[in-house]
């Protein structure tokens, strides 16, 4: 077994991001993320660069980590500056971790033209700052930066700028590709012959940059020629085009090199790294990369109709890892490229949302998928896009099926806008044997629909006030048509935070004690937000006690955005009452479907 030191720089090279704005309380959440990960080494930030990493430092210390080192971050003395007069070196101390990483220029050309230092003296500055971090009994890692550019051109200085952290004490000697631009194969070489040369003398380390897409490859192959740490970021965050990402590394050195026995965080650990990338790029208030190798969305979604057929077969047919091992799960999506394999494979990875699902045999599944296929095909041809409007899909099958509860007819919508400002929506329809007639203002037509079609169910379906709208998106289909162009209305709807603690919920249902009072927290409701939490726990919301962050996707087409705009909302209303397994009024002995 060979152990890889992993050294995450989240929090003070993914912070150079573009974008990304840590708050105290963000890198201490992370830093217990990262450590619950079982991470080695987590780079907190340059105390006393500013007022929020002196902070971080400081409460960092109340902080009871299981496995990982917090380490500050720093560069050597000033030049013309006494060693114990450095402000950078005091900041270092007081921060009072017991591992500390210096910058320090290792390339000759980059100290003559940017330092404008004598090369003798970087030498010194390196030699003085590691001797004194070592005399306050630090562990003191260099990274050594523009290494590989700065190998190249004079080798010589680098490895004199190598063997001087040696003497003094250093403990782990980080090669950088600042700059991005090296190739694996020199990476390699250079690596492998720094570590038959000095190996028996410090550990080396890689940091790598993403500037030609190499980053990963790059840091795998130091790792293959001797290194011992590699320094990386969640998702891989950091200046320009970012730095090696962890998260990619960590399963390809742990799975890809077996016959190595290398081992970069606890096995059971890796099943977490999904979680800890949408985690991340969450409280980085980032978009993750939903095709991000081993933790995104689509990195175990099929779409062709071949693949599904060969996956059903064979699941390592098209899949490099079983999902699982990272956190993550195989998903067939559907779209006018699917075949009946895909409708099929739906259905089956679906059956508990399929009332009486296990009474069809084979030739009725069959005959089923081919006729949703069919469906599929021509709403397709229309402008419909399935892929990212699953809940769409979903009723699209169930009406098929004919399994989807009529909770309401519509009757009529009317929509005036005021000089282009203020927006009026009528709704009527009947629920039953009673028609309801409402009336509501909105900021827009889609947003006075949604809220007159809220008013017109609220008494029949409290349920409605479970969910909201999250985001609304339009995309003109056709743009040479202009003004008469198709458009396709795509909306997100997700359930409100206080209304689904199901862990509440479930607790009250359990006791059986006590009713919260209203008809909106009846019994029947609370049995309803259980069936949402079964609908939904395979999504890994389960895990946070909150369905707050389950959404569904609805999509609506038309050559009208108005009607386009509806027809997606009815979809988003129907799919979030089926969710919580509510009974249509128009017959109530209908059985629930969720």
């Amino acid at each position: 077994m060979r152990q890889i030191e992993i050294y995450d720089t989240t929090l003070r090279d993914g912070a150079q991001m573009r974008d990304i704005s840590f708050s105290v309380n963000d890198k201490l959440r992370i830093l217990e993320i990262l450590d619950n990960l079982g991470v080695t080494y987590v780079e907190g930030g340059w105390p006393g660069a500013n007022p929020k990493d002196v902070d971080f430092f400081t409460e960092a210390k109340k902080l009871k980590l299981k496995n990982t080192k917090l380490t500050a971050f720093g560069s050597t003395r000033k030049a013309n500056t006494s060693i114990n007069e450095d402000p950078i070196l005091a900041a270092l101390l007081r921060a009072e971790t017991e591992v500390i990483c210096i910058v320090a220029k290792s390339s000759a050309w980059q100290v003559d033209k940017t330092m404008k230092a004598s090369l003798d003296e970087n030498l010194i500055m390196l030699e003085e700052s590691i001797s004194y971090l070592k005399k306050q009994n630090r562990t003191v890692f260099i990274d050594a930066e523009h290494f590989f550019d700065g190998f190249q051109a004079n080798s010589d200085y680098s490895k004199k700028f190598i063997q001087t952290a040696i003497d003094a004490g250093g403990d782990r000697m980080i090669l950088c590709d600042t700059n991005g631009g090296s190739l694996p194969e020199d990476v390699f070489r250079i690596t492998e012959a720094l570590v038959k040369e000095f190996g028996n003398k410090i550990g080396f380390g890689i940091h790598a940059h993403n500037d030609g897409e190499l980053a990963v490859a790059n840091s795998i192959r130091a790792v293959r020629a001797g290194a011992i740490q590699v320094q990386g970021t969640v998702n891989g965050y950091g200046e320009r085009c970012g730095n090696a990402n962890l998260i990619s590394i960590i399963p390809n050195l742990q799975l890809k090199y077996s016959q190595d026995n290398l081992v970069c965080i606890p096995e059971k650990n890796l099943a977490k790294l999904t979680s800890v990338a949408k985690t991340v790029a969450e409280i980085a208030n980032m978009n993750i990369n939903h095709s991000q190798p081993f933790v995104g969305e689509r990195a175990f979604t099929h779409k062709g109709g071949l693949h599904a057929s060969a996956l059903a077969k064979e699941k390592t047919s098209y899949e490099h890892i079983d999902p699982s091992i990272v956190g993550n799960k195989t998903r067939v999506v559907v779209s006018e490229q699917s075949g009946v394999s895909n409708i099929v494979d739906w259905l089956e990875s679906n059956k508990d949302k399929i009332h009486d699902y296990e009474a069809m045999n084979q030739s009725l599944l069959k005959e089923a998928a081919a006729e949703i296929l069919f469906k599929l095909k021509d709403l397709e041809n229309e402008g419909y896009s399935f892929e990212n409007a699953s809940a769409s899909f979903e009723l699209l099958v169930k009406r098929v099926l004919n399994v989807v509860p009529n909770y309401f007819d519509l009757l009529e919508t009317n929509v005036h806008v005021v000089n282009g400002e203020k927006t009026e929506a009528t709704v009527r329809l009947r629920v039953g044997d009673r028609e309801r007639h409402s009336v509501s203002l909105g900021n827009g037509p889609t947003n006075a629909l949604d809220n007159a079609l809220r008013k017109a169910l609220r008494d029949h379906y409290p349920e409605v006030d479970n969910f909201q709208l999250k985001d609304f998106k339009v995309r003109i289909l056709d743009s040479h048509l202009g003004t008469a162009a198709i458009t396709k209305v795509q909306i997100s709807t997700g359930f409100l935070p206080n209304s689904c603690d199901y862990h509440e919920n479930i607790t009250e249902i359990s006791d059986g004690l006590r009713n919260a009072s209203g008809a909106r927290h009846s019994n029947s409701k609370k049995r309803s937000l259980l069936r949402v939490n079964e609908h939904f726990e395979d999504e890994n919301n389960a895990a946070t006690g909150h369905l707050s962050d389950h959404r569904w996707d609805t999509i609506g087409v038309s050559a009208n955005i108005v009607k386009a705009s509806w027809d997606a909302v009815v979809e988003s209303t129907v799919y979030g009452l089926m969710t919580q397994g509510v009974s249509s009024r128009n017959n109530p002995q209908e059985k629930i479907l969720c």
